[in-house]
C-alpha cells in the first residue's frame, strides 16, 4: 500500500483528513449493506443503453483520438466523457489569448 506525503495532498484530501480527525466522520451501520447499494447506484449512472451515430470531420476525429491516447483511454469513451462533461455543464473552455477558464457560454 502506498501512502501520499501530507504535504501533497489536495484540498478535498485536507477535508476528509481535518474531518477525520476532528471526530466529524462516523463509521455507517451496515457496510455491507452501503457499499452494495453505492455500487448499485454507480451503475445505474454509468450505464450506457443508448447508441448514437454522427458525422464529424476527419481533422476533429484525428485530434480526439490524439487527446484519448494522451488521457489513456479508448477514443468512444473519451467522446462520451467529453459529451457527459457538457451536459453536466462541467465543459470548461481553455482560451489561447488569455489562459483563463471560463464557463462555455450557450449560442443563441
Amino acid at each position: 500500500m502506498w501512502v501520499t506525503p501530507m504535504n501533497q495532498l489536495d484540498f478535498e484530501e485536507v477535508e476528509i483528513l481535518e474531518a477525520f480527525e476532528s471526530g466529524k466522520l462516523k463509521r455507517v451501520e451496515n457496510r455491507t449493506k452501503e457499499l452494495e447499494r453505492h455500487r448499485e447506484i454507480a451503475a445505474a449512472t454509468f450505464k450506457k443503453d443508448s447508441r448514437i451515430n454522427i458525422r464529424i470531420s476527419s481533422k476533429d476525429l484525428r485530434a480526439l483520438r490524439k487527446r484519448a491516447l494522451q488521457e489513456g483511454i479508448p477514443y468512444q469513451t473519451f467522446v462520451a466523457s467529453v459529451l457527459h462533461k457538457f451536459v453536466e455543464g462541467r465543459l470548461v473552455e481553455h482560451t489561447a489569448n488569455d489562459g483563463l477558464q471560463r464557463a462555455r457560454k450557450p449560442r443563441r
